[in-house]
This record gives structure tokens, sequence and C-alpha cells, in this order.
């Protein structure tokens, strides 16, 4: 048997693969499945080629899973179980499972280097292009191609990546779905992933300190969503779970926070009781006795940490003060509602005036002047057209005064008037003269001679139209780093020249003479039109190079 030297860690029976009925076997290097009642094996894929696996949608017909290589193959089983569906669940569920626990360890080691090279070609057509016409065709060599050529694009991925900002109801968005056995299903995303780990620097830890380690991926956030933590009411005495010690820093922050204050006085952290009338107006907390607004206390606490949390994750660095920033004085503070300063009453109604202000004043109609000093985040656009786009502005327009209107409209009527004591046969041109000179003025007659009835750009088809834009961004390119080699004062800019010399006439050889030998053939009228120009400014750099060569040498 050819599993005979490998340890077998899960064996299903009632595999279906391509019409065939078989056994899949989960071995300790390897995934095979055999026909049934037969011993040679069909399906063997090592785990370090397969990049992926995916499971049938829930509600489907057949009980699939599928597994995708690297080199995009992909393999599907189909379990058919004969105790039905739940059997055939359960079956797929153990496969599953299974490869969740091996393929991270069988995981290729790509490079870090190569894996962002691919990334920034794939997601850049223009430098895609560019890579295939030079580095492929051996006019440059790779490295001067990522060095050289493409340091725009690599030094703008360095950049640090524009921040995405924490919505207030991210969790509110994950919404469960019934997987049909009781139980619930949380489809989140990384960019949710991310804003949980924004907002809660607590569970960012936990991840850290337990995945891979102790528990996988799925079962880290299958534990979160089933804690205590991710719900309402949580008590930590009856809770055993890894997030409990989360809910005590969030309440150690949340203290903090209320110590320290918000410089807000329409905010009361320490509040738990709505109020339809002020304080003075003969209002009192009449809280009643007993064990009743716990969960609601705990409901409005839970509330007002999470948006502390997620206004923190969202905070920037700037060099205002955060008294400035809320319009408040700093002379004083405002602690939850309640003034600190001597004066209390004169304070607090200040404190309230510029915040009003501050609500109704908006920045981005100030004067542009008083706006020079203050710092601002430079938004990043990817498609800046779409931004710029506007109405267009008006056009210089001489206008007249209502005498002058009257004078060109009596003048108008005047010559219109004149119009019916012409006669035709003095006035016009004969109809045979007129048909004659139309004639003459036609493609192809006695005056249009030299005159082609289509443009140069309509007679190019468009495969041949994309081949020489790509050799003009080719070329341009290398001229580009060509022409920035003069004055060569260094030897240093003397190497780059000579290369650069010599990736042009590679360039000339491997792209240029094969397109022209084909215009040759296919379009042999416009050949010498479509490359005359590329010529010349090859000719230029020749030239240039070769009178740099005569000066050196003298």
């Amino acid at each position: 048997m050819s599993t005979s030297m490998e340890d077998v860690l899960l064996q299903v029976s009632q595999v279906r693969y391509k019409k065939g009925d078989g056994t899949l076997f989960l071995m300790d290097q390897r995934l095979i499945w055999m026909v049934e009642n037969k011993d040679t094996v069909v399906v063997s894929h090592p785990y370090a080629d397969i990049k992926s696996q995916k499971i049938s949608p829930e509600g489907k017909a057949k009980v699939q899973l599928q597994v995708v290589l690297h080199n995009g193959v992909s393999s599907t089983f189909h379990f058919t179980n004969k105790t039905g569906i739940h059997g055939q669940l359960a079956d797929r569920d153990k496969v599953k499972e299974m490869l969740q626990t091996l393929l991270p360890k069988f995981k290729r080691k790509v490079d870090r280097e190569l894996e962002e090279k691919n990334k920034l070609l794939s997601s850049n057509p223009a430098l895609l292009q560019l890579y295939k016409d030079l580095v492929m065709t051996e006019v440059v060599t790779s490295e001067e191609f990522w060095s050289q050529h493409a340091q725009q694009y690599t030094e703008k991925q360095k950049q640090q990546p524009q921040e995405i900002g924490v919505s207030g109801a991210f969790l509110a968005d994950i919404k469960p779905q019934t997987d049909g056995c009781n139980g619930l299903k949380y489809n989140i995303t990384p960019d949710i992933i991310e804003c949980i780990f924004k907002t809660y620097p607590a569970v960012k830890k936990k991840y850290i300190d337990n995945v891979p380690s102790k528990l996988s991926e799925s079962q880290f956030w299958t534990k979160f969503f089933q804690s205590h933590y991710f719900h309402r009411d949580r008590k930590y005495a009856e809770s055993k779970d890894i997030f409990t010690e989360c809910g005590k820093i969030d309440d150690q922050e949340m203290k903090k926070d209320i110590q320290t204050g918000v410089d807000d006085p329409f905010v009361n952290l320490t509040e738990f009781e709505d109020k339809t009338l002020d304080e003075g107006y003969g209002t009192g907390s009449n809280q009643l006795p007993g064990h009743s607004g716990t969960v609601s206390q705990a409901m409005i606490k839970r509330f007002n940490q999470h948006s502390i949390m997620v206004l923190k994750s969202c905070t920037t660095k700037t060099t205002a003060t955060p008294a400035q920033q809320n319009g408040t004085d700093p002379n004083f503070s405002n602690i939850n509602g309640e003034n600190t300063s001597g004066e209390s009453t004169t304070s607090a109604a200040v404190g309230k005036r510029k915040r009003l202000l501050e609500k109704i004043t908006y920045d981005d109609l100030e004067d542009v002047e008083s706006k020079k000093n203050a710092t601002s985040v430079h938004l990043n656009l990817s498609k800046i057209e779409r931004y710029l786009h506007g109405p267009m502005p008006d056009s210089n327009t001489d206008y007249i005064n209502s005498s002058e209107a009257s004078s060109i409209l009596r003048g108008v009527i005047q010559e219109t008037r004149q119009w019916n004591s012409r006669y035709p046969a003095t006035s016009l041109v004969t109809p045979a003269a007129a048909v004659g000179a139309l004639g003459e003025l036609s493609p192809g007659g006695a005056l249009m001679r030299g005159f082609q009835e289509q443009s140069l750009a309509q007679l190019v088809p468009p495969d041949i139209e994309k081949e020489v834009r790509n050799l003009y961004l080719a070329l341009c390119e290398l001229l580009k780093h060509f022409w920035r080699c003069f004055p060569p004062t260094t030897s240093t800019t003397e190497v780059k020249l000579i290369k650069m010399h010599e990736a042009l006439n590679r360039f000339h050889t491997a792209k240029l003479k094969p397109f022209e030998d084909k215009l040759l053939r296919e379009l042999s009228p416009l050949s010498h039109h479509l490359t005359k120009h590329l010529n010349q400014l090859l000719n230029a750099a020749y030239q240039k190079f070769s009178n740099w060569q005569k000066i050196k040498s003298r």
C-alpha cells in the first residue's frame, strides 16, 4: 500500500471525487484520495502545495469541500454519507478542522520582499507593463528596474498609509446568522478586526498572547463572541474565560477617564438616570433601593466606555491642547459638569457659552489666512480627477447696451429685406459649376491628390496602437535616466551613462526592431510613420553619447 510508511491522521469514507466513490485520507504530510476497494492513489496534494480550502454554502444540496493549490488547480470532494445530511456535514467539518490545524504548519515561507513586489506590480498596471517591456526582454536587470525605474512606486508604498476611522457602530454591524444547529455564526472582516484592536487594546494583547500558540484564530474569535466581555451584562465572578481580565482593565481605564474628566460641560459620565428637567426645578434623584438598576447602569456604563474607547482610537496628534480643541478656557477645568475653579457659576457659564459657539461655528467657512498655521491632515486621493471635477468657469463675455442692440437688430432686418432683390441666375453659382468644384475638392479629385481620406490614427488597429503606446512608455523611461546623467561629472554617473546607453541599444534590438518588422508585414504603408519619432529619440541619444565619448577621448 502506498500509504504504509505514512501516519494516517484522519480517514473519511464515502467521499466522491469526479463521479467516483472512494475514501479521503489526511496523512501527516499530504492529503490523498483513493478509489473504493482499490489500492491506487488518484489524488495526492502535499499540504505545502495547498493554498486554501473552501466549503459549499449552507443550504446547498451537495456537501462539498474544495482545496485550492498555489498554482490555481483545485480539487472538489463530495461527501455522500448514507446517514444523511447531518452525517455528511459532520464528515466535512472533521476534514475542514483538521486542515485548519495542519495547513499553517506547512505554509510556504514566501519571501516577504518578493511578495511586496508582486503586490506592487498587480496594483499598478503601468508598472507591470514596464516590467514586461524592460525586465522580461532583458533590456535591464531586475535589480536595476527596482532601484531606478520603480523607485517612485516603492517610495509611495513606504509612506505611512492613511488611517481609517472607527465607526461607533462597528460591533452592531456584526450581525450573527443561525447555522441550523441552534448556534450562531459571526462573519467578521479584517476591517472589523482592526477596529476591535484599535478600540480595545486589551483584546489585541490577548490575541497576540494566545494566537496561534494556544488557540487558532477562529477559536479565539469564537471565545470572544461567547464571552461575557462581548455581552452587555457581564459579571466577572461567574465568567471564567480569557477575557475576564480585559473587562477589569476597561473598568480601570474608565475610572481614570472619570477622574481625569471631560472638558465638556454638557457631558456627565457618572450620571445613570435620564433627566427631562435641569437642576433647580424641584427635581431630585429618587433612585429606588435594591438591585433593580444594576443592568441599566451596566448598559449605560458600557455605552460610555465604548464611546470613550472609539474616540481614543480616532484621536490624532495635534499641537493644539485639549482645552483649545474643545473650545474651553485652559485657565479652568470642568470635570463631569462640576467646575473646580473658584468662581463656579461664572466659569460654568463661560464654558457652556464657548461650547455652544463651537457647535454653531463652521471652521471651513473661516478666513483662509487664519488657518495657515493650523495643522491639518492631508487626504490621500486615489483618483484626484473625481474630486477636481466641477463647473467650468465662465468665459469672458462682452456685453452691449440696449441702444447698440437695437441698431444691430435694425441692420439685420435691413439685410434680410435685401435678400428678396437677389436673382439666383446672377448671384449664385450654377449647379454644374458647384458639382464640378465639389468633385475637385473631394478626396481623389484634381485638387486633393495628396490627401488621405482617413487619418493615421484611424488606420492603425487598436492592438498596434496599444503596442506603440507601451513602446513610448518604456523608451521614455529609459531616456529619462539617460539624459539625467548629463553632464557626467562623477565616475558613478559615467558608469550609469554607459549602462543606460547599452540598455537603449538592447531596447532598440529587442523591442523596436521586431515591432518594425511586424509593421512591414502587416501595415507596410504606415511602418515608417509609426516608428519615425521613436527612432528620432534614439538617434538623438546616440548622437549625444557619441559626442561625449569624443570629448572625453581628447
